[in-house]
Order: structure tokens, then sequence, then C-alpha cells
């Protein structure tokens, strides 16, 4: 059994942007993507995990990480999602979910060791249930909120946000959860940051971090730490909470909170000045520390 730092498992996606000022760009994407890159580029061992459909295997050469460690599990769909972004900053989006791919199992982990299960997941359904805790017997367990919270419409696709039904039941087998600000509020009822917080680590998630345009939030339940997300333009705004927590999880396993989410933020930062995943290396990231944190 091939053992690593941690294996993303998510579904790529066939996705048509939109931006305010109505240019459509068309690009495979999905946190999978993102995650495994920003990961991968600090150098630390990553696997990914995703489900794609035969006419669809153009997408695989999007991954960074080395094609060995990418495992493909062929189905009849390949997820779709229409991204519709009503503010240059794109903090505002309407979502349609033009095809769903097939729910991942516990079968499709088989033969893969990990220190860190990342569920980077991105409609609900998206996993088949009890995963979770499975996986939380065999590492830490990650979960991105968003494929707990973001729902499709099975007659029109629409995506509507609503709350994880199962969430006081499932944060406690969860070492690292990831939310943005508006799906923090919809979990906790509160547009306080810290709060949200303070009332999902009481529920039983050990570590949050909470993304925002301005920063990124993590807390202990003992500490609160922010730091200032620094980039020059948004061009590359899409897959920001993918690096993100993928960054922060993976130096987390060596590393304390402040020089995690310095690290994760900054490479953040950097990735958000150019469209796609994060392509540069830990030692761009350092520079950039250099250059803008310092």
């Amino acid at each position: 059994m091939k053992h690593y730092e941690s294996v993303i498992i998510g579904h790529i996606s066939k996705d048509i942007n939109i931006d305010c000022e109505e240019n459509t760009v068309k690009m495979y994407g999905g946190a999978v993507l993102y995650s495994s890159a920003s990961a991968y580029a600090l150098g630390h061992s990553v696997a990914a995990v995703t489900k794609i459909s035969k006419d669809d295997e153009t997408a695989l050469s999007e991954f960074t990480v080395p094609k060995e460690d990418v495992r493909v599990i062929y189905c009849d769909r390949t997820t779709s999602i229409r991204n519709k972004y009503f503010t240059a900053d794109k903090e505002r989006r309407e979502c349609i979910c033009l095809s769903q791919s097939e729910a991942f199992t516990m079968a499709d982990l088989d033969g893969i060791g990990s220190d860190i299960y990342h569920f980077a997941g991105l409609i609900f359904g998206d996993y088949t249930d009890g995963m979770i805790e499975e996986c939380s017997k065999r590492g830490s367990v990650a979960v991105d909120v968003q494929a707990c919270v973001r729902h499709r419409d099975y007659e029109n696709g629409n995506m509507y946000f609503e709350d994880w039904a199962e969430k006081k039941k499932l944060l406690p087998y969860i070492t690292f959860l990831k939310t943005d600000a508006a799906e923090a509020q919809i979990l906790t009822g509160t547009d306080d940051r810290k709060k949200a917080a303070e009332i999902l680590h009481s529920w039983g998630a050990k570590e949050i971090l909470i993304t925002h345009s301005t920063e990124v939030l993590a807390f202990d339940g003992r500490q609160f730490f922010t730091c200032p997300i620094k980039a020059r333009n948004l061009s590359g705004r899409t897959g920001r909470g993918d690096t993100t927590f993928s960054a922060y999880i993976t130096e987390r396993l060596k590393n304390d909170i402040p020089s995690s989410l310095l690290t994760a933020t900054a490479t953040v930062s950097l990735k958000m000045e150019t469209p796609g995943v994060f392509k540069g290396t830990r030692k761009d990231v350092e520079s950039y520390i250099n250059s803008f944190y310092k």
C-alpha cells in the first residue's frame, strides 16, 4: 500500500465561467485539481482520486501531480457546472449544475494509505454515507463543507445552499474543517466569523479554517489566527478556498498554525494572480512572503 501525506477525493468539473462583463471561459476545474496542485507545489506527497467519463479523459492533463498518483474511476458522467459571477471580486455568483458524476465509495480508496483524507467535494451527494466516519479510523479527516451545504435541484439544475443536516453527528470525526464566510453563516446562523468558528469547534471539529476575500481565519478552540490575502489582482480567483485549505492542512502535519496559515495564505495570494491551478514552487511562495508579508 502506498502511503501519502494527503489523499484528495473529489470530482473534476467541466466549468463554464461567465464574469460580470459577460466574458465566458470554458475550463476544467474542481476542488480536486486546485487542492492537489497547491499541496504538491509545496513539496507534499499527494494522491488524487477522481471520477469522470471516458469522454473527458483529456481533463486528466490538468493535474500537476504525477500520473501514478492520480486514481481515475471512469463512470457515465462528468460533473459540469455553469458559474455566472455578478461582481468583479467574484464573491457573488449563480451556479447551475449541468451534470453530477457518480458518488465516491470506500472501495475507491482501496490500496491507498494517507495521513489526511481530504474530502474536496462540489455538490451534496458526492460521497456515500459513512465515508467520513470510516476514514477517521485511518487518519485525519479534512472536509470542505461546500459538498455538505451546496445542493442541486434535480429538475432544473439550479444550485442552492441549505444547512448540513448531519453536521452535529459528523463534525466530531473531522480534524480540519473549511468553510467560506457565507457557508459558515449557513451552518451557524451568525455572520461573525470568529463566533462561527467557535460554534463549529464546539460541535466537534478540531481546527476550523474560514476563508474570506480579505483574509483567512484559523481557530483551534483556544486561539484565533488570521492572515491577510495580498493578491494584486483577482484573475485567478476560482479555486481560492481549495488552494488555501490543501496547503494549510498538509503544512500542519509538521508546522504550527501561524506558519502553516502564512504559507497557505501566501500560496493562494500568489495563485489568485494567475488563472488556473497553482503551478509555482515553494521557493516562489517563500519569495512572495519575503516581498509582501515581512
